[in-house]
C-alpha cells in the first residue's frame, strides 16, 4: 500500500513551465485550438478571476511570514498580497483608482489584524479541540429505524427519505453505498458487485498509476502531490503519508477515467467525506477518526476503504461534471443563479452586496466547486453530504439552495459590513468552527423550502445581463 511514484524529481516549476493555463488543472504544454468552442458568458473575466485567487493560501511556498500572535499559521507574503489586492483592485477599478505600494502594506495588514483577531486558518474553519462528536438524542430509534429498513432490500425512496435528516454512523457506509448507486439494493448481488468493482479498481490503478506517463499525466500526477498534502492541515489523520498516497491514486485513476475535465484543484476535498465514512467501518465508535492511525488497519481494510471511496467519489460526481470541464461552465452558470435567486428571495442583502461592488463569483466560486467542503467543519461536510446523497438526482439544483440559505445565514453579520474589505474577509472565512449537525440540519431545512417556494418558478434561475 505504500508505493508510489514521486514525479517531484523534475525540478522545473509546474506552473513556470505551463504558458497557457486552464482554470483549476495542469496546463497543456501546447496551445490546442478547437474547431467548436464552448459560448461561455463571463468565460475570460472567470479565468482570469480564477487563476489568480486559485489556492491563495498555499502552504509550500519558499517565502513565508509568520503573523504576530499566530505562530502556528504561515502565510506566504507573495501570495497573501497577491489575493488581496486582486480583490482591491476589483473594487477600485469601478473608480479607476490604481494600487500604490503604500495601499498595499494597508491591505495586508488589515487581512492580517483580522487574522489574529479571529484566530482561524485563512479559507479554513478552524477545527475544534475535541474530536469526540456531540451524541444526537434521537441516534437510538433513528438507528432502529435505519436497521429495520436495511434488513431487506430497501424500498430506495423510502431510504432517501430517512436519510435525508441525517444518518447514523454506524450505518452511513452502507447507506452511501446503496444511495450512491455503488451497491445494489438486490441483496443477493451485493457482494460479487463490490467484489468485482473493487478489483476493477485495482487494476487501473496497476495498469495506469504505475505505468509510465506521459507528459500530460506527470502534469496531472505532479498537481495530485501538491494539492494532497495541503488539505484538510488541522486534521491529523490527512497528514499521515499512507493516506496521502491512497488519495494520490484515487485522484489520478479519476482523472484518467474523466478526460473531459481531467484533475481539477479541488475534487481533493470531495474525496475525504467518503474516505472518513468508509474508514469509520473499520475504526471503534469511541474513536475519533481525526486523530486514528491508519497503519492500525490490514492492507484489505485500507484497499476497500480506496476503491470504495472512488467509485462512490465517482457516482457522486456523475451529476455536476459539467462543473469540472473546461472552464468549469456548470459553476459558471450557478453563480449566475445564486446571485439572481438572492435578488429574488432578499433584495435588501442583494443590493448591500452590490452597493459595495462584491461580486458573487468572488465567494461563491470556491463554495460551488467545492460543495462548502472548505466552509464547514469535516463533520458537518459528512452531515450535509447525507442529505446531499438523499436528494439523488436532484442533487446538483439542491446545492444552489444549500448556497443560498448559507448566505442568507450570514446576513446580519454582512449588513453590519459597511466596505468591500470587510465582506469579503467575512465571506472568504465565515466563523463555523464550532458549528454542528444541529446547524446543518437547519441550513438544509431552510435549502428545502427555498426549493419549494420556487419549485413551480424555475424562470427564477434564469441569468439576465441586468444589474441591480
Amino acid at each position: 500500500m505504500d508505493g508510489s511514484r514521486n514525479p517531484d524529481n523534475d525540478k522545473t516549476s509546474f506552473w513556470k513551465k505551463n504558458s497557457k493555463t486552464v482554470p483549476g488543472r495542469p496546463s497543456p504544454k501546447k496551445d490546442v485550438k478547437s474547431s467548436v468552442k464552448p459560448k461561455v458568458v463571463g468565460t475570460t473575466s472567470f479565468q482570469d478571476f480564477q487563476a489568480s485567487v486559485s489556492d491563495a493560501w498555499a502552504m509550500d511556498d519558499d517565502d513565508f511570514c509568520i503573523i504576530s500572535g499566530l505562530e502556528s499559521t504561515k502565510i506566504s507574503k507573495k501570495v497573501s498580497q497577491s489575493a488581496a489586492l486582486n480583490v482591491l483592485n476589483s473594487h477600485r477599478n469601478s473608480t479607476d483608482i490604481p494600487v500604490t505600494s503604500n495601499d498595499k502594506l494597508e491591505s495586508v495588514s488589515a487581512l492580517e489584524v483580522d487574522f489574529v483577531r479571529n484566530n482561524r486558518i485563512p479559507g479554513r474553519p478552524q477545527q475544534l479541540r475535541c474530536f469526540n462528536p456531540p451524541q444526537d438524542e434521537d441516534s437510538e430509534s433513528k438507528l432502529e429505524r435505519f436497521e429495520s429498513v436495511l434488513a431487506n432490500p430497501p424500498s430506495l425512496p423510502e431510504l432517501c427519505k430517512l436519510s435525508w435528516s441525517g444518518i447514523p454512523v454506524k450505518v452511513r457506509a452502507i447507506t452511501w453505498r446503496l444511495l450512491s448507486g455503488y451497491l445494489p439494493i438486490n441483496l443477493e448481488r451485493r457482494n460479487g458487485v463490490l467484489e468485482r468493482k473493487r478489483q476493477d479498481y485495482w487494476n487501473l490503478v496497476e495498469k495506469y498509476y504505475y505505468a509510465e506517463h506521459d507528459e500530460t499525466n506527470r502534469d496531472i500526477q505532479h498537481q495530485i502531490n501538491i494539492d494532497v498534502p495541503r488539505m484538510n492541515p488541522s486534521i491529523p489523520l490527512f497528514q499521515q503519508k499512507t493516506v496521502q498516497i491512497m488519495f494520490e491514486r484515487i485522484l489520478f485513476i479519476w482523472s484518467i477515467r474523466h478526460p473531459a475535465s481531467g484533475y481539477v484543484q479541488g475534487i481533493n476535498d470531495l474525496v475525504t467525506p467518503f474516505y472518513v465514512v468508509f474508514l469509520q467501518e473499520f475504526i471503534l465508535d469511541n474513536q475519533a477518526f481525526e486523530t486514528f492511525h491508519v497503519d492500525k488497519l490490514s492492507e484489505e481494510q485500507l484497499k476497500i476503504i480506496e476503491a470504495d471511496s472512488f467509485w462512490c467519489l465517482s457516482k457522486f460526481l456523475d451529476g455536476i461534471q459539467d462543473n469540472y470541464v473546461f472552464a468549469q461552465v456548470g459553476i459558471q452558470r450557478k453563480v449566475h443563479q445564486l446571485e439572481e435567486l438572492i435578488k429574488r428571495v432578499d433584495e435588501t442583502l442583494h443590493r448591500h452586496l452590490k452597493q459595495h461592488n462584491v461580486s458573487y463569483l468572488q465567494f461563491s466560486f470556491r463554495w460551488l466547486n467545492n460543495l462548502l467542503t472548505r466552509e464547514l467543519p469535516l463533520r458537518c461536510t459528512i452531515r450535509l453530504w447525507d442529505t446531499y446523497l438523499a436528494e439523488s438526482d436532484c442533487f446538483a439544483s439542491f446545492q444552489l439552495y444549500v448556497c443560498a440559505s448559507f448566505l442568507l445565514y450570514w446576513k446580519d453579520d454582512l449588513m453590519r459590513q459597511n466596505d468591500f474589505q470587510g465582506l469579503l474577509l467575512l465571506l472568504q472565512n465565515l466563523p463555523t468552527q464550532s458549528w454542528s449537525s444541529s446547524q446543518i440540519s437547519m441550513l438544509v431545512a431552510e435549502a428545502y423550502k427555498l426549493k419549494v417556494m420556487f419549485a413551480d418558478a424555475p424562470n427564477h434561475l434564469q441569468s439576465n445581463t441586468g444589474d441591480s
